[in-house]
């Protein structure tokens, strides 16, 4: 681990990428601005938000325009692509990364490219950047334009959505199996943070994607160089998640439906039981409600058996509403 003092504001890591070499370069975190460059090279330079000073620092870079230091440095959490000036810069998601695990919490990077470099900025450490880095670590050579980079950090992106997609299938599946188990279970709490989660994803997803297609659509006097064929393979790349996306959606709406149709199932068969039960009872309360009146020469009254005949009425009425309601098909 590199343990030098950081001499750059905000620097998380850099790369120097030498196209003609094959090789890159991470620099050291007592690397200079003026490191960065260099002849036929371009540099990835991936900074923290955190850090007060980044603004003041973005304005000493070269090559970057007013709108581009914007989109690095804002707290929008929306996605946003925007090509101006052969520059691409705006905002994509992604999912957060503890430094323990992996969580399904969208964060944002931010992003501003051109020939020369690409700086990307955060809050959070985030997933699909940290798996960009160990394959630059891996596979130097892969990379000889910024826009491979940024590619790759699409693509890496999708395949979050795509292990995400897997997690909650799995979830889905654990849910299902309860739901549809004659044991009476609610599992609407288990399955609300499913569906928020698909729902966000979705939304976001749907946003990048047609994003890409806009700027895919850009004057070519206007866009970095190779962009329109990266655009068009993220593109083709994120629809096919967005489709398994909105098939989860859709299972977990069916699957909320099911359990809200079991609950009120169940409700009903309470109801019915206890409408079963007053139906029983009534005729009952009619009787010791009528032997309960104050009034005088009541039946039963004066004699030894009144009891008796009490309890037999009793036994009769609850007879008696079993078999108007069996006549009736109630029962």
């Amino acid at each position: 681990m590199d343990t030098l003092p950081v001499n750059i504001p905000g620097f998380v890591w850099a790369y120097r990428f030498s196209p003609e070499e094959k090789t890159a370069v991470r620099l050291n975190n007592s690397a200079t601005v003026a490191e960065l460059t260099a002849d036929n090279c371009f540099y990835w330079l991936h900074l923290n938000l955190v850090d007060a000073r980044v603004p003041a620092l973005l304005d000493t870079l070269d090559g970057l325009t007013e709108d581009a230091k914007s989109a690095l440095t804002t707290r929008d959490t929306h996605a946003a692509i925007t090509v101006d000036e052969q520059m691409l810069y705006g905002t994509l998601v992604d999912c957060q990364r503890d430094f323990a695990q992996d969580t399904n919490n969208l964060g944002w990077l931010h992003f501003a490219m051109s020939d020369r470099f690409i700086i990307t900025t955060r809050l959070q450490p985030l997933r699909s950047v940290e798996r960009a880095r160990a394959l630059i670590e891996k596979n130097p050579g892969k990379f000889s334009r910024p826009v491979d980079l940024f590619e790759l950090l699409v693509i890496e992106f999708q395949r979050t959505l795509i292990a995400i997609v897997i997690e909650l299938t799995e979830e889905l599946n654990l849910i299902e199996d309860i739901v549809y188990d004659n044991a009476p279970r609610d599992e609407r709490r288990r399955l609300a943070p499913v569906r928020r989660t698909v729902v966000r994803l979705h939304r976001h997803l749907r946003t990048v994607l047609a994003l890409m297609r806009r700027a895919a659509a850009t004057d070519d006097d206007e866009m970095p160089f190779g962009f329109d064929d990266v655009a068009r393979r993220l593109t083709s790349r994120l629809e096919t998640v967005d489709h398994d996306i909105y098939a989860l959606q859709d299972r977990a709406r069916l699957l909320h439906e099911e359990i809200d149709s079991k609950q009120s199932s169940e409700t009903n068969r309470h109801l019915y039981l206890l409408s079963i039960m007053t139906a029983f009872l009534l005729p009952p309360t009619l009787v010791t409600g009528f032997f309960g009146m104050n009034t005088a020469n009541l039946p039963f009254a004066v004699g030894d058996y009144g009891t008796e005949y009490a309890v037999a009425l009793i036994i009769a009425s609850i007879a008696f509403a079993w078999w108007l309601l069996r006549r009736v098909d109630i029962l």
